[in-house]
């Protein structure tokens, strides 16, 4: 049996990979293997909704960066975002809105 993950690990995987992630980006981000992200959204039936229009983008921030960049109000106008805490960073998720 393999070790014990703490709840909030699963739980940012599964948020991450809803947003449109892939297993090996939370990989990357969370340092848990894709293997072991697959298995959780296999075990809590997450269904991905399509994103067939666009691909997020994502970066990783400390604190002060976050502040920096929440400061230039165009960078806010024009898509979606979501603020994620990630340990003692912060990870921001953006995309185009869709346009008609």
């Amino acid at each position: 049996m393999g070790k014990k993950i703490d709840v909030y690990y699963v739980t940012k995987a599964l948020q991450l990979y809803l947003e449109g992630l892939s297993y090996r980006e939370i990989e990357r981000i969370l340092g848990v293997s894709h293997v072991t992200i697959s298995n959780w959204v296999k075990e809590h039936k997450i269904k991905k909704p399509e994103h067939t229009d666009y691909h997020p983008t994502y970066k990783i921030y400390n604190h002060l960066e976050l502040v920096e960049y929440l400061k230039n109000k165009d960078k806010l106008s024009g898509a979606g975002m979501i603020i994620t805490e990630l340990g003692d960073k912060f990870m921001l998720i953006k995309w185009e809105r869709f346009k008609d």
